[in-house]
This record gives C-alpha cells, sequence and structure tokens, in this order.
C-alpha cells in the first residue's frame, strides 16, 4: 500500500482504475424453480408488483446488442443535456438507491426469483447508510465525547454520543491548486488504510456521492448544535437526546426532499398528485415494505442515463478557462478508497482542491450555472460502455456494458415486459413504430423487441418519446410515485405517517414550508469550502 504522505495526491497514480468488486453469496444461488413467483415477500426480501404477468424472456444475444445500441450518439453535446435536472439530482437518487436497496448477488445467466434475493438496506427512506445502527452498534461511525472526572465519585465518564465523524482531506497540498488549505474537515471519515467508515461503503465509490454523504454528516451535526443550543426548540427534551432529535429531523427533512423535490423533478406530477390523494394501486404489501424488482432493476436504473461523462466541478477541475482539467468520471472513481487501484490508497484523504463547490450541482447561485444532468433517454455515456475489470463471459466487449449487464439483469429476474406492464396499468402502451424510432429502436425492431421490450429499456424509451427525455412517462413515474410513496406510508416512524401536515421551516429551511436539497446544502453550510463559501443566506 502506498502511503498518503508519499506524494501529491491531485493527480491519479495510473490512468486505469478499479471497477466495482463482484460480490457473491456464500452459497449457490437460489434458482426460484420450486418457488412461485410472488407478489407478497417477507422483509428483507425482493418482490414483484406485477407477479402474473409473464416474464420476457429474449435470447441473450438480442439483450447484448440492444444494450451495445444504447451508446451516447451525442455525447458532452447541449442536445443530450436536461437542463431542468441539475446534476446533483443524478448522485442524489444514488444516494437513495443506496438508502434502500443492497443487492449482492452476481449476474447469473438462470432464472432468479426476487424472493431468493436478499436486501441488505432497511427498505425504507431513513439513513441508515448514514446512521448504521447508531452509536451503541456501530460506533466508529461517532464522535465520541471527551471523558471528564465526575468530582464527586472521581469517576472518568464521557458524555453521550450525538455527532457523526467527519474525516479530513489530505495532509499534502494537491496537485491541481497547492494553495487550496490542506487538512480541511471536507472528507469521510477513514481508518488508517483509508477505508471509509461508513454505513454503506458505496458511498465511497464516487466523489459526488462521497462528498453528498459528507454534506449529511454535516447537516446532523449542525443540527445537533442548534438543538443544544436552543436555536431549534427540542420537540421531546425529556424522551430524546439531541443526538435523536436530529437524527429524526435529519431524516424527515430527507424524506421530504424525495418527495417534494427529487420526485417532482423526474416523474410526471399528476401520477404522484394521484398516488398521495387516492392511494396505491400496484404496489401492495402486508405487513411491511419490499423493494419490487420493476422498481430496482428496471425504472430506478433511469440514473444511469442522467450520467455525464465530464463535469464542472469546482473552479479548480473545470472546463472553464484557468482550470486544470474537467472531472471525468474516471477521475470521480478514482479519488475515492472503493473505487481507486487496487491496493493503492494514494488518493485518499480527498486531497483539498477536489472538495465540491455545490453551486455547480444544485441551484444555489443563479450567476454561476449548474451541470445539467443528460436526459431520460436510451442512451448512456461511453464510459459507461467500457466498464473496467468485469469478467467476460467469453464477450467482454458486452459485459463491459452497463446497459447490457442491466437488460441481462432484468431478465435473470423475469421482468415483463414494459407493454404488459403498461397494459396492466390501464396506459396505452408505446406503439412498435415508435419504439422502433432512433439507431437504438432499429436493433429493438431486428429482435421484436419493439412489440414487447425490456422494461428497463421500455421506461427510457417512454420517457423520450412522451417527454423529450426531461422526465419519465407515465410508466416510469407511476411505479417511481407508488414505491416511494409506499416505502414512506410502511414506515411508522416517517414523517407521512407520524405527522401528516409537517412542514419544514426556519431556521433549517430557507423558507417556511418548502425544503430542496439545495436547501440541504444551504443549511449544512459548506457551499464550496475552497472558495470560503458557506451558506448564502448568512446563517450560523
Amino acid at each position: 500500500m502506498t502511503s498518503t504522505q508519499d506524494r501529491p495526491t491531485s493527480v491519479p497514480p495510473s490512468a486505469s482504475r478499479r471497477g466495482p468488486e463482484v460480490r457473491r453469496h456464500g452459497h449457490a444461488p437460489r434458482t426460484g424453480e420450486q418457488y412461485p413467483l410472488g407478489e407478497f415477500v417477507p422483509s428483507g426480501k425482493f418482490g414483484r408488483m406485477f407477479a402474473r404477468l409473464r416474464p420476457l424472456l429474449p435470447p441473450n444475444e438480442a439483450l447484448i446488442e440492444l444494450g451495445l445500441a444504447m451508446g451516447d450518439v451525442e455525447p458532452n453535446t447541449p442536445e443530450g443535456d436536461n437542463p431542468e435536472v441539475p446534476a446533483g439530482y443524478t448522485y442524489l437518487g444514488q444516494f437513495i438507491d443506496h438508502d434502500i436497496t443492497f443487492d449482492t448477488t452476481s449476474l447469473q445467466e438462470t432464472l432468479i426469483d426476487p424472493q431468493a434475493l436478499t436486501n441488505f438496506r432497511s427498505p425504507m427512506l431513513d439513513l441508515d447508510s448514514v446512521y448504521g445502527s447508531g452509536p451503541a452498534v456501530q460506533p466508529y461511525l461517532y464522535r465520541q465525547p471527551p471523558a471528564a472526572t465526575d468530582p464527586v465519585t472521581n469517576i472518568r465518564r464521557t458524555g453521550p454520543v450525538e455527532e457523526l465523524l467527519v474525516g479530513l482531506t489530505n495532509t499534502q497540498p494537491g496537485a491541481g491548486d497547492a494553495d487550496v488549505p490542506v487538512s480541511q474537515p471536507n472528507d469521510l471519515p477513514r481508518n488508517a488504510e483509508g477505508t471509509a467508515l461508513l454505513g454503506d461503503q458505496r458511498n465511497d465509490e464516487n466523489l459526488i456521492v462521497a462528498q453528498l454523504h459528507v454534506a449529511f454528516l454535516k447537516a446532523h451535526n449542525k443540527l445537533v448544535r442548534l438543538i443544544r443550543s436552543g436555536e431549534i426548540p427540542s420537540e421531546s427534551p425529556e424522551r430524546k437526546s439531541p443526538f435523536e432529535e436530529a437524527r429524526d429531523l435529519l431524516i424527515w427533512h430527507y424524506q421530504w426532499i424525495v418527495l417534494h423535490d427529487f420526485l417532482p423533478r423526474i416523474i410526471e406530477q399528476g401520477q404522484l398528485d394521484d398516488v398521495l390523494k387516492n392511494g396505491r394501486r400496484f404496489y401492495q404489501y402486508k405487513d411491511f415494505p419490499f423493494i419490487p424488482v420493476e422498481f430496482s432493476v428496471a425504472v430506478y436504473r433511469l440514473g444511469h442515463s442522467m450520467i455525464r461523462s465530464v463535469y464542472d466541478y469546482n473552479r479548480v477541475f473545470t472546463p472553464r478557462p484557468g482550470g486544470v482539467t474537467p472531472a471525468t468520471l474516471d477521475l470521480l472513481f478514482r479519488f475515492t478508497a472503493k473505487s481507486g487501484e487496487p491496493n493503492d490508497f494514494a488518493n485518499v484523504p480527498v486531497p483539498s482542491d477536489w472538495i465540491i463547490d455545490w453551486r455547480r450541482f444544485f441551484d444555489l447561485d443563479a450567476s454561476l450555472p449548474t451541470n445539467p444532468s443528460r436526459k431520460l433517454d436510451p442512451f448512456l455515456v461511453e464510459p459507461l460502455s467500457v466498464l473496467p475489470n468485469v469478467e467476460g463471459q467469453g464477450r467482454p466487449d458486452a459485459f463491459a456494458s452497463l446497459a447490457v449487464r442491466n437488460l441481462l439483469r432484468g431478465k435473470m429476474v423475469g421482468l415483463p415486459p414494459g407493454q404488459s406492464v403498461a397494459l396492466r396499468m390501464g396506459m396505452e402502451p408505446l406503439s412498435p413504430e415508435q419504439i422502433a424510432q432512433g439507431p437504438d429502436g432499429a436493433v429493438a425492431k431486428k429482435h421484436n423487441l419493439h412489440i414487447e421490450s425490456p422494461l428497463w429499456y421500455y421506461v427510457l424509451k417512454e420517457a423520450q418519446i412522451k417527454h423529450g427525455g426531461r422526465r419519465l412517462g407515465p410508466v416510469g413515474s407511476r411505479i417511481l410515485a407508488e414505491v416511494f410513496v409506499g416505502l414512506l406510508e410502511g414506515d411508522s416512524s416517517s414523517f407521512l405517517n407520524r405527522c401528516p401536515t409537517w412542514k419544514p421551516k426556519r431556521p433549517i429551511a430557507r423558507e417556511d414550508g418548502r425544503f430542496t436539497a439545495a436547501d440541504l446544502i444551504a443549511f449544512m453550510g459548506d457551499v464550496s469550502p475552497i472558495d470560503g463559501l458557506a451558506d448564502p443566506a448568512g446563517r450560523s
């Protein structure tokens, strides 16, 4: 292992990066052959929304050819951008995914029933990726209070654990801008080997998600301080500690963001309004929510099409004049421990000149344009077509494509075609002629996948046809609306259950009754640390 003290770390040691690790269960996978394709499942398992629809099982070669045709035809051009959704929401979506799902199964060619797959995350919007199992079970996530000697008993005692650990950036100056102060509290907490101390290690897979995780850590700690000082009144001072008050407040504000900021940006508002007013029709569970594979393996993989290959990251790593270099996807993965060079943690702790400028990812400063996300359509940027260190199963060119892997996983869990889902929902499906449009559609037509289409591909095509890639169409929108509302309704601690009339208010919100991801960043306070910018609203 190379020490982080050996050299400046803003330039990675090599041009390649480690790809996602392939993890497998300790036992052979259950294929589901002896199990019904059930709709109602126990907690901790995946399940189905549309159990009675037959799966789409085309030949693998047809899916491979379709996936290879899903490369971005207009890379890095404004024509492929979605200016209505800032790029920060791409990675907020990934952060949310890590909070509710974790499937460790490797890609198999056999059909697997979702009930055979374990979800190693609680299917709730409860920030367990941040808080883990709490300070008693995972104390290494928390800042331990100093011990003091009791003057009466002469016994040294520590106070209650209230704050989360935040890590320091690298002790070495960055090679992009050596003048940025080092050792700033703007990295994930790490152990001596550089491994991040997290409730979910996937939040150290790319730098934007890692920095978003840091923002949640800081937001919690600020809440604790404001509750202790009385600036935020304690709701239950006899029953809850400042830690518990802060945790509950942060979770409710996070849930509000998901329901009233994130979803309205990417789905049809009418579908969300209908679910909130008239209830869920398709996502049903008995006692406790589960994650449907139609959601996790298809619709919620919409974020893959939103990813850019290059970002305007901060004033150092930017395509603008004066910048050293743009922040490419490759760099954003390499400046993390989980996706960096194998056995080489030289890029962590994160160099200080790689601290994010949030104004470039969320609507925080009207004078500074944000990175737009890419359109919701059937095209993924080129780096996602050449995933490194992927076992090829005889076709390394194909299996290194994220689109191919998504399509094959959909077949593996027996997803129904998008047209069948639309009809089951009482919606008019896209016509074969609509599906057949474009270079991807030509390949779909070649294999009759324009008549019955893989659900993930159908949802992206629907967004392209119905809304020009600005948001999902009716099928994708309905599934996301039902699942997210269902997760909140199935959580006895959510604001939707505990206090349906609750709304964010000042001083946490910038205005009463409204709270967005940008508001969370503004409240947290470090909008662009390398520029010395804190909360633009001027709050402490």
